[in-house]
């Protein structure tokens, strides 16, 4: 039976990251363990530490990018779950088995070294799913 492994991170969409990191780092405590600009994705990542999981801050690069609608739409706030799986082509394929809308058939490069993939919110009560699965270390 397929399952997941843990949630690998929480996405929350931002306007600044310069304006919300202290939140995370001062206020919470979490330290900053990656960074970088997704450039397909048109988003910027910092990807914040707490156990075995993340707080991943995303950031608009341009106006068009998922993560600018996602703000004009709902404001900032949680935009995913990502929960991390071995074998991200059998996850999809057991969403599909039982019925859910992918978002991405094939899975695709996402940050912080994993391939991702999205489940449609409308199948998870408006919530956002992302598998994941770290292909470097």
């Amino acid at each position: 039976m397929f399952r997941p492994e843990k949630i690998d991170h929480l996405g929350i969409a931002v306007h600044s990251i310069e304006a919300t990191l202290p939140i995370y780092t001062n206020g919470i405590g979490l330290p900053v363990i990656h960074e970088e600009i997704i450039e397909d994705q048109k988003v910027r990542a910092v990807f914040l530490e707490v156990g075995e999981s993340c707080v991943e801050l995303l950031e608009p690069t341009s106006p068009d990018s998922p993560i600018a609608k996602f703000l004009e739409t709902k404001g900032q706030g949680i935009h995913h779950v990502a929960y991390a799986v071995e074998n991200i082509e059998a996850a999809l394929a057991h969403a599909k088995e039982q019925g859910y809308r992918l978002i991405d058939e094939k899975p695709r490069k996402g940050g912080h070294g994993k391939m991702i993939a999205f489940l449609h919110p409308k199948d998870t009560h408006g919530v956002l799913t992302e598998f994941c699965m770290r292909i470097e270390d």
